[in-house]
């Protein structure tokens, strides 16, 4: 072998034994995160990362801020994905063989019931931490410009979060099941008790349409299982990832989380810890985004009382996701997935309830169809909409109960809120209500007036007063919001453990056999 082609083959060889390396550099084009700098390029070079700013304001990674809520959000969505891609490898969306294919799972499957008590966890996890997270977004005031557009995705977020567990709450295809997607169509079909009153149904059943749309057919069947799995397994977590990124783009673009007119004092004595802002000299003096004049939260701030996102961020968000994970896991092994008998349509489950995020509207149904499924949720759902373009103040932006009336107006209405609904339900539990009262009353009566609309009415009205007690759109929201808030918790809370056969109440289900 001549020279020439010894030293191509120690070139060779010299090369697959770096191929680790190389790809390690290809990968990890700026070199370990040692610096400022090359902390800002790790985040501008990773996919995930760089939906992050490069640097995060230090009032951000304080705790209370957030409450580590929009991760606990993201980290109880990629726990139901994976878990719910391996639950796929055994179950099968046909009616004759889903509950069948979910006792395997439950009982045959190695570590199959861990994985779906973990997904069903995981699920619940996500639902009451989108709520909480929105909840706090909107006390803190995070709707008001320039994040008025984040907060309608935020908004789609929250439906389509419902929408992803309530479609997966079929697939076990028993009786808890069954009769909880029933009583989900025939929310949908709730419009027919309008239509019906005045005589239109023949003409104009727009309720029948959308039990139909929401089905697939007039019942729940095959085509409803396969539509729900579609639904759950593809077309839901593909809009939420997509909702998500643009959630977190957002954030970005916005100028990171809102924050506090005075923030930079707050955090006076935490950016001491810090300095010097920068821990190597920058490689260029300007780049265009430096010198072009614009409209963007970022013109005009400069990093002080900044960290880089990474590694602050980053382990802060990991350190969360952990939790999520160990909460989910902890809960997995204390409490199962429940699985009731195969799903039979002769045999309706008394009381048949829908899953416990919709119990406060079907304790509402009970009253009024329309006004309990269709009515009040879509006022609830207008209102949150408009909201950051009915309050245009700037005072307590960034801040807990920020704005006129502050956290004691928020009191008062948590008071107020808890005191209305329980008084309302309590008479319409012990007495009854108008159809109970005059028997002969016309139809469109009970569906306007109900223990449901009685509330929102009662709330309107407490919000107004606030309005105009503080002179602030804000006050008034933060009135209406809290009271909707409260109103919601004790409908969950009798819907869920003081309902029982019949939806007749009951103190203890132990009373249930006495009846």
């Amino acid at each position: 072998m001549d020279e020439a082609n010894r030293s191509a083959l120690n070139e060779f060889w010299v090369n697959l034994k770096s191929v680790p390396s190389q790809i390690y550099r290809a990968m990890f084009r700026g070199g370990a995160p040692v610096s400022d700098r090359t902390r800002s390029s790790f985040v501008f070079g990773n996919v995930f990362l760089h939906l992050h700013s490069v640097r995060t304001h230090l009032w951000s990674l304080r705790w209370t801020a957030t409450m580590g809520l929009g991760i606990i959000t993201t980290a109880a969505f990629l726990i139901t994905l994976v878990t719910g891609v391996l639950l796929m490898f055994y179950y099968k969306p046909y009616p004759d063989v889903a509950y069948q294919s979910i006792k395997d799972i439950h009982f045959i499957v190695p570590t199959g019931r861990f994985m779906r008590n973990i997904h069903r966890w995981a699920a619940n996890v996500m639902v009451v931490a989108v709520l909480l997270h929105m909840a706090r977004a909107f006390y803190t005031a995070s709707y008001r410009k320039p994040r008025e557009f984040n907060w309608f995705i935020g908004w789609g977020l929250l439906v389509t979060t419902l929408a992803l567990s309530f479609t997966g709450y079929l697939l076990p295809w028993d009786q808890l099941a069954y009769w909880a997607i029933t009583i989900g169509a025939n929310i949908a079909q709730s419009p027919r008790e309008i239509t019906d009153a005045m005589g239109i149904t023949e003409f104009f059943d727009i309720g029948g349409l959308q039990r139909e749309v929401l089905l697939g057919s007039d019942k729940v069947g095959e085509e409803s299982l396969i539509r729900f799995y579609l639904l759950h397994v593809m077309i839901l977590p593909l809009v939420l990832a997509m909702l998500m990124a643009v959630h977190f783009w957002r954030i970005r673009k916005d100028g990171g989380l809102a924050k506090p007119v005075d923030v930079d004092d707050r955090v006076k004595a935490d950016a001491e810890e810090h300095y010097p802002v920068f821990t190597e000299e920058p490689q260029k003096t300007y780049q265009l985004a430096a010198v072009v004049k614009g409209r963007t939260p970022a013109v005009g701030s400069g990093p002080e009382n900044t960290v880089p996102s990474m590694p602050h961020l980053f382990y802060a968000e990991l350190g969360v996701l952990m939790f999520t994970t160990l909460i989910c896991i902890v809960l997995a092994f204390v409490s199962d997935a429940p699985l009731k008998e195969l799903a039979n349509p002769l045999v309706p489950e008394n009381p048949a309830k829908a899953p416990w995020y919709f119990l406060g509207l079907q304790e509402i149904v009970a009253f009024s169809a329309f006004m309990g499924g269709i009515g009040i949720p879509m006022l609830c759902w207008i209102g949150l909409g408009l909201i950051p373009f009915l309050d245009k103040e700037t005072e307590g932006t960034g801040e807990w109960f920020g704005g006129p009336g502050g956290a004691k107006l928020v009191g008062w209405s948590m008071i107020y809120g808890f005191a209305t609904s329980i008084a309302v339900e309590a008479v319409a539990i012990r007495f009854g209500w108008l159809r109970e009262w005059f028997p002969d009353i016309p139809q469109l009566v009970i569906t306007l007036v109900n223990p449901g609309t009685v509330i929102t009415v009662l709330y309107a009205g407490f919000s107004i007063w606030a309005l105009r007690r503080f002179n602030s759109t804000r006050a008034g929201a933060l009135a209406l919001f809290t009271c909707f808030l409260c109103g919601f918790i004790v409908l969950t809370v009798i819907g869920t453990y003081f309902r029982g056969p019949n939806w007749e109440f009951f103190w203890s289900p132990a009373d249930w056999n006495a009846h």
